[in-house]
């Protein structure tokens, strides 16, 4: 991969392209190729590709191809994408090819980008409804619904992007031009693949390689540090006073502080008690996602009208039940600790739900900061011992219960059949795993699922 590859519509036709990897990502840069008259071939290291035009890796290195487009879980340091270099192909990620093709089809096309630890998903259907609410023709994609590729080719010509990236994304990009960007957090993450967590902040911060402003967070002690050296125009947000020249909080009020024609004055964006949750996470990406908004020239009104009308999507702080004076609640988003965190602290007494795959991460921490509001922990999945170790040193006094799959019923009936006989009025049951959920689970969305489900027909029919 380089800048100098440039992609276009007439170079397609007939063209011979290779797709690494086959999941979502790979089968929506096949579908949008083909339309362009490319010969597209897909491969990956899963043996269950479901195409009769896969082959294996094996295969696949000894192909002729004009092109290569790789999935953003690839390292770049991969032996196959090494062996691709080596004879000269050219390769682009589907983000980098998404941008070459947009400037074809709707070269007026905008696009706000979106990264951090937690809360890019939210951020993003939260600015994507405010623009919508300013009569802007905009849809959220990225990390999410639709592909980038998608969005661009998919024939309803939006005029604005607003797009969630990964670190993964990032890494592999290198041309998209932002209109804004907003990094919401930088905490420990994904460290199994960008190797340590240098690489990651770094990774997260090539999303500012080409943007014309930026919306930081003030909270965020280490990006802030890291952002330090940008020259681009920034505007900080924060659950503080905000300052001139940034939005937050003062009192019950979202203020806005930057995009006003004096920053000696201010003017609401929102009452706290229209954010929903008004946990303060919550209340952070809400300010995040105003200044996007507001660097899109949307009005305060507008903005205020589509925070009063959103609400979060599935499977983030989702109250799945309250019964008995129990909440019970999927987070089975927090795939990470900082997100866990978030959760838990939104909680006073909980019998917490936790474990997965790790991806590197370190829960000293997250137990450090939440220890006290943690009444058992019912811990399940490969990694689930980092979280025990991390308990027993801090906070012996914390029950811990080990789940085990079994063939006899499923995983989640187990966690919520013991939840259920160790919760109490007045507690929060909190599915929020600190942890990814391919170790037992198809995604997080499955692993959510399945966890509303058994409350339901365990607790709610009880």
């Amino acid at each position: 991969m380089g800048g100098k590859i440039i992609v276009k519509i007439s170079e397609l036709l007939e063209a011979k392209v290779l797709v690494v990897g086959a999941g979502i990502t790979g089968k929506s840069v096949a579908r949008e190729l083909t339309k362009f008259g490319a010969t597209v071939t897909l491969t990956d290291e899963k043996r269950s590709v479901d195409s009769e035009e896969s082959i294996s890796i094996d295969e696949a290195i000894q192909g002729k191809w004009d092109l290569a487009v790789v999935s953003p879980g690839w390292r770049i340091d991969h032996p196959f994408i090494a062996k691709l270099r080596a004879r000269e192909i050219e390769i682009i990620s589907e983000v980098d090819l998404a941008w070459e093709l947009r400037n074809e089809i709707c070269p007026s096309q905008k696009w706000i980008g979106i990264t951090g630890t937690n809360g890019k998903t939210t951020t993003v259907e939260l600015t994507a409804a405010m623009l919508k609410a300013g009569d802007l023709k905009v849809t959220a994609c990225g990390n999410l619904g639709d592909t980038v590729i998608e969005a661009v080719c998919g024939g309803l010509s939006f005029d604005w992007l607003v797009v969630e990236l990964s670190s993964f994304q990032l890494e592999w990009s290198q041309k998209p031009k932002f209109h804004s960007v907003a990094i919401l957090n930088i905490a420990d993450d994904h460290v199994d693949w960008h190797k340590d967590f240098k690489n990651y902040v770094s990774a997260k911060l090539k999303i500012l390689d080409r943007a014309e402003q930026a919306i930081l967070n003030a909270d965020d002690g280490e990006l802030v540090l890291a952002t330090q050296s940008w020259k681009g125009k920034k505007t900080y947000f924060t659950l503080d006073s905000p300052r001139p020249g940034e939005v937050g909080l003062v009192e019950n009020l979202l203020i806005d502080r930057s995009f006003v024609a004096d920053s000696q004055e201010a003017s609401v964006i929102a009452e706290l008690v229209e954010v929903s949750p008004s946990a303060p996470h919550s209340v952070s990406n809400t300010l995040a996602a105003a200044g996007l908004a507001r660097s899109a020239g949307i009005s305060h009104q507008d903005i205020r009208g589509a925070i009063k009308s959103f609400s979060p999507g599935s499977h983030r702080i989702e109250t799945v039940l309250e019964a008995d004076g129990i909440l019970w609640i999927n987070d089975s988003k927090a795939t990470n600790p900082h997100a866990a965190q978030a959760s838990l602290m939104s909680q006073l007494s909980v019998v917490w739900i936790a474990g997965g795959l790790a991806k590197g991460a370190n829960m000293s921490e997250l137990i450090s900061k939440t220890k006290n509001r943690i009444k058992v922990a019912i811990l399940i999945g490969t990694d689930r011992e980092l979280i025990a170790k991390e308990i027993m040193e801090q906070a012996p006094e914390i029950k811990i219960i080990r789940v085990d799959d079994t063939q006899s019923d499923s995983l989640m009936e187990r966690v919520v059949k013991i939840a259920k006989v160790e919760a109490q009025s007045g507690d929060s049951v909190l599915l929020a795993p600190a942890c990814a959920s391919m170790d037992q689970f198809i995604s997080y969305a499955d692993r959510g699922d399945q966890f509303s489900k058994a409350v339901q027909e365990l607790v709610a029919q009880k």
